[in-house]
């Protein structure tokens, strides 16, 4: 396998062995079986909460990319925002019922994107998209195709396409904070004002705020410091305990705050500060459930513009890099691409009948989740079950609150998200393979498609090979061959 040469590098948290979950019915080999109590037994150690504000705050961790864009489809192109809330609320509980971890739910990006810049690719077409798309993946899936593309592909190469969604998420969050953003045309207005309930100071402070509270993202945050060091200063002063007690009390305090929901928080209130007459718009009750309906061009421009751009997105982003995210972070939860193909599928193959904006897992909804505090399938459950009762109690309607979110603090949240998976790409210490990795992420980057990085990397990498080849190895060792530094 390409994956098989473990980095020198840890990625995941280097005390994950006190965030993961023990060892439960899905992991351990003692469980045979399917029986309704085992089955109940690792849905209930699934969405155990390893921290209450931790799991709250991590749900936080993907609205940065998930309101954009929903948000953006909801106003320029009708999307029913309350059955895509109903169903994605949905989503999140199964999934994280079934892996355990802060697996996310997210927009396709690709669809989207396609939406939102062509006025005639509506509803029907984007719907069209997400079940041809949903149907591709789940046939990979199910006949073990994907876990095949998951087993060939380099490290390096999934490496680069983390590291351009990354950089390409830290990018548009730095737009965001800076420019004035019209959402449904996906167009920025101007550069933002420094003050006022919008402004550049507002997010600075936000950002300074969880930068603080969260640092680069450990554990602990070294909020046990004081503690330590006035515990194993044996000859100090009982005055100078007391006073290293009390800092690293109010330390431990400061460093346990949800910082990403009580930045949400605040961007909830601010939209009923700048527009309170939004309260007079809401109108409860959930949206209609209509089946969408098809016609052969809406079936043929969704294959052609929609599911033939997400398809190497899916399965580059939501599949392979997920697969590998997961393992980094999670240690031994390890998810097959066989699995997370066929949920990816079925969300599709079933939501988008009914209007609800196609979805997908993503690398980087999983790193925003896991930057924020969330450890267990807990964290997204928890954010389904918010999704869901909006969905039913407020409908589309929540549209017109969305709207007066302030978009820096969206920003925000995303930079985060972006930068812990960049973080991600760390572990690759040889020249070769970080060759590789730039090549894909500069290509990635600069011409807006993963599946053209993915495609550069790929031959940068066996020509790589090719050229490290001696007659004394047979051909078929190039594929894993490894480099020197990595003996």
């Amino acid at each position: 396998m390409a994956y098989q040469n473990p980095p020198s590098i840890p990625i995941s948290d280097p005390e994950a062995q006190e965030i993961t979950p023990t060892p439960n019915a899905s992991t351990t080999p003692q469980a045979k079986g399917y029986s309704a109590k085992v089955v109940a037994d690792t849905v209930k150690n699934n969405l155990v909460f390893h921290s209450k504000w931790g799991e709250l705050n991590g749900a936080m961790g993907d609205l940065g990319t998930y309101i954009p864009i929903v948000l953006a489809l909801t106003l320029a192109r009708d999307l029913n925002l309350g059955t895509t809330l109903i169903f994605t609320g949905v989503y999140n509980i199964i999934t994280g019922a079934i892996y355990g971890v802060p697996m996310p739910v997210q927009p396709m990006k690709s669809i989207a994107a396609q939406a939102l810049s062509d006025t005639t690719f509506g509803v029907p077409e984007i719907m069209a998209a997400g079940i041809l798309t949903g149907g591709v993946l789940f046939v990979l899936g199910v006949t073990g195709l994907m876990q095949l593309v998951y087993m060939l592909i380099p490290l390096c190469v999934v490496r680069g396409i983390q590291l351009a969604q990354g950089l390409s998420f830290a990018l548009t969050a730095v737009k965001y904070v800076r420019k004035i953003q019209d959402l449904p045309k996906s167009k920025s207005l101007g550069d933002r004002h420094w003050f006022g309930l919008d402004g550049l100071v507002l997010a600075i402070v936000c950002l300074c705020f969880i930068v603080i509270v969260n640092g680069a993202g450990e554990k602990n945050r070294g909020c046990c410091d004081g503690v330590q060091s006035g515990d194993g200063d044996l000859d100090g002063q009982k005055r100078d305990e007391v006073a290293r007690n009390k800092i690293g009390r109010v330390r431990r305090v400061i460093f346990s705050l949800p910082s990403a929901f009580m930045v949400f928080v605040l961007g909830v209130v601010l939209v009923f500060v700048r527009r309170h007459e939004v309260v007079h718009e809401i109108k409860f009750g959930p949206s209609s459930i209509e089946v969408v309906k098809f016609s052969k061009h809406a079936w043929k421009r969704g294959f052609v513009k929609g599911a033939i751009p997400q398809l190497p997105l899916s399965i580059l982003n939501s599949v392979i890099a997920v697969c590998k995210l997961s393992s980094d972070l999670f240690p031994g939860k390890d998810f097959s691409a066989t699995s997370l193909s066929v949920t990816v599928g079925l969300m599709n193959l079933v939501g988008s009948w009914f209007g609800a904006m196609p979805s997908c897992h993503g690398a980087g909804g999983l790193a925003g989740q896991y930057k924020f505090g969330g450890r267990s399938g807990g964290c997204v459950a928890l954010l389904g079950v918010a999704k869901l009762a909006l969905g039913l109690v407020l409908g589309s309607s929540l549209a017109h609150i969305l709207r007066q979110f302030p978009v820096g603090i969206l920003g925000v949240l995303l930079l985060f998200a972006g930068i812990e998976l960049a973080m991600c790409c760390r572990d690759m210490n040889t020249k070769e393979d970080s060759f590789v990795m730039l090549i894909c992420t500069a290509v990635s980057l600069v011409g807006s498609s993963a599946a053209l990085g993915f495609l550069c990397g790929m031959i940068i990498y066996v020509l790589l090979r090719l050229r490290n080849w001696t007659r004394d190895k047979p051909l078929s060792a190039i594929w894993m061959q490894k480099s020197p530094q990595q003996d």
